[in-house]
């Protein structure tokens, strides 16, 4: 059986896809659903991230084309079942961005970045049905700090929002003070959240983006843990029997040669 001419084009790997789901195709591939593939989905997104975060671009291209395939296969899976077609998905799109963007294919004029973000907000809500919350579109299976942005950004296109970080972090000081009042586990729950809540506020005001903070914070933390458990396996100790002072001793160390 011949292999697929043209490796370089889109239409390539349609006709792969398709015939990975044909009768005689992969067996794997024929049985995926919707459903079974969403965990699929989410680990391809989450290796973009990682690729972008480290700046691995050779590996960034690989990823997004695994990323692309997951596309091409939701599509594939619909079009056998009579609910949209590959076409119905590039017209979606391609329509939006016309549409959302009338300062480039349009006649709008427009001085910078924040008031084409204001103007996009205005579609969208003009998209939207009259009874409809501006939230709504926000994915609620989002990681949760990077939801809290998300939410947070579209009421500050409303007006709702604090005048200046100083008063977010007013704001934090007094959920700190709400956090050890917190009698049971219940509460100290809620009120955590509302710290976290009040953190993510913050990042953005601050340009920050949470989620890719925390994990790089994450990496930060594994480099010096793992170089940690190096020094100990070096010097036949274990890490485990160390008193808390000297870890934290052998933690600062770590820290000056992961990042010296």
């Amino acid at each position: 059986m011949s292999l697929p001419p043209k490796l370089s084009q889109f239409d390539t790997l349609v006709d792969i896809v398709a015939r990975l789901r044909a009768p005689g195709g992969c067996p794997w591939d024929r049985e995926q659903t919707h459903s079974s593939l969403r965990e699929n989905l989410l680990e391809e997104c989450y290796e973009v991230l990682e690729t972008l975060d480290e700046e691995e671009w050779d590996r960034l291209c690989e990823e997004l084309g695994d990323l692309l395939m997951q596309v091409i296969l939701h599509a594939q899976i619909a079009a056998e079942d009579g609910q949209f077609e590959l076409a119905d998905v590039i017209r979606g799109i391609n329509a939006k961005l016309i549409h959302r963007h009338p300062h480039v294919f349009g006649s709008v004029k427009v001085k910078d970045a924040e008031e084409v973000l204001h103007n996009w907000e205005a579609l969208k809500r003009g998209e939207r049905a009259a009874d409809t919350s501006i939230l709504s579109s926000v994915p609620k299976e989002m990681p949760a700090l990077g939801y809290s942005q998300a939410v947070q950004r579209r009421v500050a296109q409303l007006g709702f929002d604090w005048e200046d970080v100083d008063g977010v972090i007013d704001k934090l000081a007094e959920e700190v003070s709400e956090f050890k009042r917190a009698a049971s586990q219940q509460e100290k729950a809620r009120e955590f959240g509302d710290l976290l809540f009040t953190l993510a506020n913050i990042g953005r005001r601050l340009g920050v983006d949470s989620e890719a903070a925390l994990r790089e914070a994450n990496r930060r933390f594994y480099r010096r843990f793992a170089c940690m458990e190096e020094l100990c396996r070096q010097r036949g100790v274990n890490l485990g029997e160390l008193s808390f002072d000297e870890q934290n001793t052998l933690w600062e160390e770590a820290k000056r040669k992961v990042e010296g």
